[in-house]
């Protein structure tokens, strides 16, 4: 399959890039800088030159594809006005990669967070929340999603709060950068709050596996770590850092702040049995211990 990737060259998308390669795919990825347009293709991935806003490069990439991994997000969402504004960027992206697959029965993968529900783990059978910071992007993946009855065939990994690879990346990676802005390894509430996790190289094969074989219409949860606790967390990061472990004010956290605070454990079991996906590679705690001191 020659797939068409956005996103290509980030926590997620690099080893998606990688795990299609390794698995007898070609890709056809979207490079908006000269410096991720020279990691593709030293990947071994042609590239498509232009930003998640250029709508007819993204339907001209859709065009020369057999499927479409769609996993670019704005990295200027550390603000309110931010994170609003790379929504509706990525909503408007996924909107034309969707409409342009209308009636070709071709797939495409999208990303999207885990939901959360008071008082269990989450399940691929619960619905995204869509009030709220986030509520946006869940609309977009609601709106692909029903392209299902149009003849494509649209599907959604959701990801844990925290996608890591060598102790970076995620919630868990936002932890570590405040910590040392703040010198504080600080957590909201109380930090029994627990937090979904998955190594990013697990995460690329579930991509793969969705864009394969999953069903339109269809979700799935690339979840390894069901919860670990907040607290705990902050534990390893300051032990790594050499820092005090104390609990601090949401609002340390700008937007994020009120989703850090939440429980929000998630399952993966129906993706493991549906699609036979089983997560090998290190867990959060275990590959927090590579942040370097």
């Amino acid at each position: 399959m020659h797939v068409f990737v956005t996103g290509g060259t980030g926590t997620i998308g690099s080893p998606v890039v990688a795990e299609l390669l390794n698995n007898g795919h070609t890709v056809l990825a979207l490079a908006r800088s000269d410096s991720s347009a020279q990691a593709l293709n030293s990947a071994g991935a042609e590239v498509l030159r232009g930003a998640l806003s250029d709508l007819e490069v993204l339907r001209a990439g859709v065009a020369r594809s057999d499927g479409v991994v769609s996993l670019a997000f704005s990295p200027n969402y550390h603000s309110a006005e931010g994170l609003a504004a790379a929504i509706a960027e990525e909503g408007a992206a996924m909107t034309a990669l969707g409409e342009a697959l209308i009636g070709s029965e071709r797939p495409i993968v999208t990303v999207s967070g885990t939901p959360w529900v008071m008082g269990r783990a989450a399940t691929e059978a619960d619905p995204l929340p869509l009030e709220g910071p986030v509520g946006g992007r869940a609309r977009s993946v609601n709106t692909l999603l029903a392209l299902a009855s149009q003849g494509v065939r649209a599907t959604a990994v959701r990801m844990p709060r925290t996608v890591h690879n060598q102790g970076k990346g995620g919630f868990a990676g936002l932890l570590v950068d405040e910590a040392r802005r703040s010198g504080v390894a600080g957590y909201p509430g109380d930090g029994d709050q627990r937090w979904p996790a998955v190594h990013a190289l697990d995460a690329a094969r579930l991509f793969r596996l969705a864009l394969e074989s999953a069903l339109a219409g269809t979700a799935w949860h690339a979840v390894a770590d069901e919860g670990d606790a907040v607290r705990d967390i902050a534990a390893i990061v300051g032990r790594r850092l050499g820092l005090a472990v104390k609990a601090v004010p949401q609002e340390s956290f700008g937007p994020f702040g009120p989703i850090f605070a939440m429980d929000q454990p998630a399952s993966s079991t129906h993706t493991r049995e549906i699609l036979g996906w089983t997560p090998t590679h290190p867990s959060l705690l275990e590959d927090l211990e590579n942040i370097a001191p």
